[in-house]
């Protein structure tokens, strides 16, 4: 199927692309099929753009949390368990969307959202969002200049 997007103009997406959230994401509710897209001839992509094909003007930057040294140790509930079609550990992803911090309290720029990961069954290409109440990540630094 063809698809008009914001970002990226006509993509053709084949079927077996696409990804269903079953529930949306927060309030982007009535979203719930998804298509990830990103610049072919560029290697490996850090992050992706996960397109919406409900609305071609809902798009979200999507990055794998360890490369930003956040690791998630997540349990699901029964619910989002039965909607992810009770994937093996290995066919799981989790990934944070990145928003652009334009006013109030925080850093501008663009910043990962922590609370609300996706969790993505990759064999089944279905997903949910996950609020969590509580981040409890385990932080790895890397790169640092010198030591502390």
């Amino acid at each position: 199927m063809k698809v008009e997007t914001y970002l990226f103009g006509a993509i053709e997406v084949s079927p077996e692309k696409t990804l269903s959230f079953p529930n949306g994401l927060f309030a982007f509710e009535n979203n719930k099929n998804f298509t990830l897209v990103h610049e072919e001839g560029k290697g490996d992509p850090a992050s992706f753009t996960l397109q919406s094909l409900d609305d071609p003007s809902v798009a979200f930057q999507i990055i794998d949390p360890t490369t930003l040294g956040f690791h998630y140790e997540l349990e699901l509930s029964d619910e989002e368990n039965a909607l992810l079609k009770s994937p093996a550990a290995e066919d799981v992803a989790v990934m944070i969307i990145l928003f652009k911090e334009t006013e109030g309290e925080g850093t501008p720029g663009i910043n990962p959202n922590l609370r609300a990961p996706l969790i993505i069954n990759l064999k089944e290409r279905v997903g949910v969002q996950k609020l969590l109440v509580k981040v409890a990540t385990n932080v790895t630094l890397s790169n640092l200049s010198s030591a502390v």
